[in-house]
Order: structure tokens, then sequence, then C-alpha cells
């Protein structure tokens, strides 16, 4: 992901300026990377290194929305429906 891509998600998702950390920040990040690693793995089927990796960003994208649908529900929604990703 280039520097312009990653500073326009940040923007998009940030709760107030200079805001980079938060939860709904970092998930999109995440998401940005798994569609990017998920392309590459469809391509490249037999990358089982990437596939790790895709995995273990898969898992941490979880755990972030688990902590955010504890802590806010409504964010929680707004988020994953803005993502478009499933419950």
């Amino acid at each position: 992901m280039d520097k312009d891509k990653k500073a326009g998600i940040i923007s998009d998702y940030q709760n107030k300026d200079g805001d980079t950390g938060s939860t709904e920040v970092q998930v999109a990040l995440l998401t940005g990377r798994i569609k990017q690693l998920t392309n590459h793995m469809t391509e490249n089927r037999h990358d089982y290194h990437t596939q790790r990796g895709l995995l273990k960003l898969v898992g941490q994208r979880r755990r972030l929305l688990n902590y955010l649908n504890r802590e806010d529900v409504g964010k929680y929604n707004k988020l994953i429906k803005r993502l478009g990703l499933r419950k």
C-alpha cells in the first residue's frame, strides 16, 4: 500500500485530526492490506508465506472488531457496514 492510499484511508476513518491509532483506522488499514493480499493469493496459490501473513492479519482484524463490538456497538455496526464486512 502506497503512502497516498494509506493517508486517504486514515483521513476517511479518523475520529479527529491526527488520529492514526484508533480502532476504526486500524481496522480500515488492515482491510485494505487484506484485500491486497487476497488479490495476490488468487494469482499465486502456492505462496504459503503470504498465506500465513494473510491469516495473521485476518485474526488481528477480528480481534480489533471484537474489541470494538464490546466497547461501542454503534461504532462497530457503522464500521462493518462502511467497510462491507460480514458479521
